[in-house]
């Protein structure tokens, strides 16, 4: 049997030694069977990226990224796994492509987005293909040639539409590759184009909800616990919708208080069950957006009802400015992850189905509970010793190969419920398989 590639870490890491971690080595080769199975019956999409918390007693992901714009963070040893992986995906894909179409976000005073986008495109000529990148940026009607801290340069072209295409110059490739989370909204030039779009405009910020994809990693989880005979809350964050709210009225706090209340209820009952000696919390989001905005960790229902105007209004709005309208309620997970003293939380990449790479989110100025991605973080590529390995069943469950492999299994889960996300979008969703 043919095991995913997931990479070896190199790096020396800390925290708790896992209970669950030395269950997931122990029934590598059905997880991985199971996986393969699934992701055969339900595609991977081209890219996305997971946040993961490491609690020690829970390892979750607390977010799912399916346009990822961190590839500048990933270590340049590994390089060559998401090279592999781009490959193999781009042939499942679009088999006769010769070329990639890039649409990136309009961020071109960004220049840590802009680096991720060189190292993007890079990874896809690396792999082959012709790439070029097709910016929406309102009043581009020329090349525009960007240079980045790291000496490179990135020429960004208009993106223009002919009939049902849509592209830059002459090149009009049948796959074209979204770097944008489209939270502006769905533009006109995308709409029913003929060409493959990945990932589909359902799947932006415009229309998408994170709500729905707790829901799917539930159900994902919920059979996945039952294949290697394990309590899915161990991997699973539960999740709540709550709306509709208004921040800066005041509109929806009671609701949005008691929901928090009821979270701090149930996670207490567990933990009392579970013997687990931490204090619940709770993580208070935006139902739809990205880049850590409107966002709060809350110890108590007071935390909301209490807020002040300051906090209102930066609770109140996302990226582009959208107002709030729906929040997740989501169990807290402690990370108990640290480098060099200060909190972290691995974020794991992936092209395909195959795990490329990962690094940790770092914060000086947070907590354990704290939301990390957030200003003042930074980042520490985790570099690998063998790319390609299966866990060593040698090695201490939390060896760095083996504490990886747990963080690679959870990221994959994560990627199925996206990869079902896509698929319930198109009405084409199949039941999980059990075995």
């Amino acid at each position: 049997m043919s095991h995913t590639a997931v990479p070896n870490l190199q790096t020396a890491q800390t925290g708790p030694l896992l209970e669950l971690e030395s269950h997931l080595l122990a029934n590598s080769q059905q997880i991985e069977a199971w996986l393969r199975k699934q992701f055969k019956q339900t595609p991977a999409p081209f890219y996305a990226s997971v946040d993961l918390r490491n609690a020690g007693y829970k390892l979750a992901p607390v977010d799912t990224n399916l346009f990822p714009a961190g590839f500048n963070n990933l270590h340049p040893e590994i390089r060559s796994l998401a090279v592999h992986a781009a490959q193999n995906a781009i042939t499942q894909i679009c088999p006769i492509a010769d070329g990639i179409l890039i649409i990136p976000e309009n961020h071109t005073r960004n220049t840590f987005y802009l680096e991720n986008l060189f190292a993007l495109k890079s990874i896809i000529e690396t792999a082959g293909y012709e790439v070029q990148i097709g910016s929406m940026l309102e009043g581009l009607d020329a090349p525009m040639i960007v240079t980045l801290p790291s000496g490179n340069t990135l020429t960004l072209k208009p993106l223009v539409r002919h009939e049902d295409q849509v592209g830059v110059d002459d090149f009009f490739p049948c796959a074209v590759l979204l770097n944008n989370d489209l939270s502006g909204g769905r533009p006109a030039i995308l709409e029913n184009i003929k060409q493959t779009l990945l990932p589909p405009l359902d799947l932006g910020w415009a229309s998408r909800y994170k709500n729905h994809h707790f829901q799917h990693y539930s159900e994902v989880t919920a059979a996945f616990a039952k294949i290697i005979d394990i309590d899915p809350w161990l991997i699973t964050p539960t999740s709540v919708p709550c709306g509709p709210i208004n921040f800066k009225e005041r509109i929806g706090f009671e609701k949005l208080a008691d929901t928090v209340n009821q979270m701090l209820i149930d996670t207490q009952k567990y933990y009392n069950a579970h013997q687990i000696g931490c204090k619940p919390f709770v993580i208070v989001k935006s139902d739809s957006g990205t880049y850590g905005m409107a966002i709060m960790s809350v110890q108590s229902a007071d935390d909301v009802l209490n807020l002040n105007r300051k906090q209102r209004n930066k609770m109140a709005s996302v990226k582009e400015g959208l107002q709030v309208e729906q929040m997740l309620v989501q169990e807290g997970v402690y990370t108990y992850e640290a480098v060099d003293g200060a909190v972290a939380e691995p974020v794991v990449y992936m092209i395909g189905n195959q795990v490329v790479g990962s690094f940790y989110r770092i914060h000086t100025g947070k907590q354990a509970t704290d939301n990390l991605n957030s200003p003042g973080m930074h980042f520490q590529p985790l570099s690998f010793a063998e790319p390609g390995v299966i866990p060593d069943e040698t090695q201490q469950p939390d060896a760095a190969p083996n504490r990886f492999y747990a963080y690679g299994v959870i990221a994959r889960l994560a990627l199925l419920a996206a990869a079902r996300e896509i698929a319930d979008a198109k009405g084409e969703l199949p039941p999980l398989e059990i075995a």
